[in-house]
């Protein structure tokens, strides 16, 4: 039994392989549609979501499976006083494969020592967010047709997005990857990350406050919002908001081929006019999102054609 905690978990190989499954499904849906026929997802969602649990579910009924959960902490036994520890527990004698969300860091880690089933890691506070890294490596493939020597541009809030902390992790094993960070200096990459992950795998990087002054150069530009939820202090997240806003008239200083990727939801960081625009993959990315969880949910679950 396997859980998927940090990116980590999976080696390079078991991430191409879980992109070619997830292609596999995308072109011969029929396939797999009873698959999981009599199997059974929970997904516990203790802060609200919309395309990571909505995916996971439509993930599993495509598979032929069946889904039971809830989708916000007070609508469970939480709310009483019970511990993520008992809750896990009980739902272990439930479901198949367990997809869990919560605010607090190490939550599913905790969880996954208190369970017989496999403990999927759908965001745990401004730590990892694996499975939304997965959506993100294989939008990136399907887009530009590999990782190898890509240029990518990470904007916006990048001290406590799990996101974009889960995919320089990834992104990090593949040949040639050159990160460009652009934040706010309140809202830079933390330190632990520059060095635990790109020092030490020497990965070059470049920090800046200025979008347009490298937009020009970037093969990706993965945009994120600026996450109240995050901030402790009202006035530094109104300062803060802001901070960078994609617009047509700003993409004209990008590549042709560049590929815009968002994590969703996105606020105002990226205007509403540039979601014509070819580059734009991020309704792509939440659609391939569904598809390499099926592969995932595949995986974890050993189950096999």
């Amino acid at each position: 039994m396997r859980h998927l905690i940090s990116i980590l978990d999976l080696s390079k190989e078991e991430i191409d392989q879980l992109i070619d499954t997830a292609n596999d499904i995308i072109e011969f849906p029929e396939k797999y549609a009873e698959i999981c026929k009599g199997k059974k997802l929970a997904t516990l969602f203790f802060e609200p979501s919309t395309r990571t649990r909505l995916s996971f579910e439509a993930a599993m009924y495509e598979l032929g499976g069946n889904v039971l959960g809830f989708s916000e902490a007070g609508s469970s036994s939480t709310a009483k006083g019970e511990s993520v520890s008992d809750t896990i527990k009980v739902v272990s004698g439930y479901a198949d494969v367990i997809v869990m969300r919560h605010p607090k860091e190490g939550a599913p880690l905790v969880a996954s020592m208190k369970t017989s089933k496999p403990i999927i890691n759908a965001g745990d506070g401004g730590h990892n967010h694996p499975t939304q890294t997965l959506a993100d490596l294989i939008t990136i493939k399907r887009e530009k047709g590999h990782f190898e020597g890509l240029t990518i541009g990470l904007c916006g809030d990048l001290k406590f997005g799990r996101t974009v902390h889960s995919l320089v992790e990834a992104l990090s094993r593949y040949e040639n990857v050159h990160f460009v960070m652009i934040s706010p200096n309140e809202l830079r990459m933390p330190d632990y990350v520059k060095q635990d992950i790109l020092k030490h795998g020497n990965v070059t990087f470049e920090e800046t406050t200025d979008l347009e002054a490298v937009l020009g150069k970037l093969d990706i530009l993965y945009m994120t919002r600026v996450q109240r939820e995050r901030f402790f202090n009202e006035a530094d997240y109104i300062r803060l908001k802001d901070s960078y806003i994609l617009t047509p008239k700003k993409l004209e200083l990008a590549k042709e081929d560049m590929r815009i990727l968002h994590p969703l939801p996105r606020v105002n960081e990226i205007s509403v006019a540039v979601d014509d625009d070819p580059r734009a993959s991020y309704f792509r990315q939440t659609l391939y999102g569904k598809y390499i969880r099926m592969a995932l949910i595949l995986m974890l679950m050993g189950v096999s054609l």
